[in-house]
């Protein structure tokens, strides 16, 4: 009925297995879980325990966010895929029964949200915490009113039959924007996505030099995707720093001015976790103003 799939990479996925094994003991339904380890440095000592109740795969080399979800397709037997990113908390003692209604009703894929801790962290944490609590933590309500847009690839159900026809886009092997390909593909496709109020819990917070990072990937990502797509007008609606980049490129010149000379002061106090969204977006539309100065006509 069901194949739960986890990619993992760099951590220990015990406490997440034993919660969703707790569950599936009371469903008496055909669940399996199957986790792929892509080429982790550490924990790979402490996953490798959980063999002998899972399929358990661990890769030679590290494929990249994508191409590890694609390789689920070779392993799961059955119908349904539920994906969980591997730092995922599962809060609700129905979180898999929940799921399982959306199956039986033949959904397509749902998606299910996540949430993040309510106390604030260190000010080492402040700026993936915020973002995440102000840009993430959505409803399933407000999420339907853009189904496609809001997909996320941490916590979500498809069809396997969906997904061997609509892969991830393998080209892509650093982190960040997957998603946003992925959704758009699926609305092209005319593809219905269901939001449900099924969150899971985004505990792992990483330090603002970290996430800082990972947000300069993900940009650098999303251009390329736009090379992929051959610029198709129709994506950058699904992507709001997309839609506010066109409308100031006529300014490009005196944005890349101002990047030069306050990107770097903004950076300096998002890296010490003092975070202010509105300054985040700035330096985040800054940066791909500056990856894309060479770029003519876009």
């Amino acid at each position: 009925m069901l194949s739960i799939c986890i990619p993992i990479y760099n951590f220990d996925v015990t406490e997440l297995v034993k919660s969703i094994q707790k569950q599936i003991v009371n469903l008496q339904e055909n669940i399996e879980i199957i986790l792929i380890d892509d080429c982790s440095t550490i924990y790979q000592t402490i996953n490798r325990e959980l063999k002998n109740t899972c399929i358990y795969v661990e890769l030679p080399k590290n494929i990249g966010r994508s191409k590890i979800r694609n390789l689920f397709l070779d392993y799961a037997q059955f119908p349904y895929l539920l994906f969980l990113d591997c730092d995922s908390t599962v809060i609700s003692s129905d979180f898999i029964a929940t799921y399982l209604i959306e199956l039986k009703k033949g959904v397509s894929v749902a998606c299910g949200g996540r949430i993040y801790p309510e106390i604030s962290p260190s000010l080492q944490q402040k700026l993936s915490w915020k973002y995440g609590r102000e840009s993430e933590s959505k409803s399933a309500t407000i999420r339907n009113i853009s189904p496609n847009s809001s997909f996320m690839t941490n916590n979500f159900l498809i069809q396997k039959d969906l997904m061997n026809l609509i892969k991830f886009e393998e080209r892509l092997t650093n982190y960040g924007h997957e998603d946003t390909l992925y959704g758009y593909e699926l609305r092209k496709h005319h593809i219905k996505i269901i939001h449900l109020e099924n969150p899971i819990l985004n505990g792992d917070l990483e330090t603002n030099k970290v996430f800082l990072k990972k947000t300069e990937l993900a940009i650098q990502n999303l251009d390329l995707i736009l090379q992929f797509i051959e610029n198709d007008v129709s994506f950058y609606n699904e992507v709001s720093l997309l839609r506010v980049y066109m409308k100031l490129k006529i300014f490009r010149s005196f944005i890349l001015i101002f990047s030069k000379v306050y990107n770097p002061i903004i950076r300096f106090f998002l890296l010490r976790g003092i975070v202010n969204i509105h300054l985040f977006n700035l330096y985040k539309l800054c940066y791909l103003f500056s990856i894309k100065k060479a770029v003519k006509n876009f």
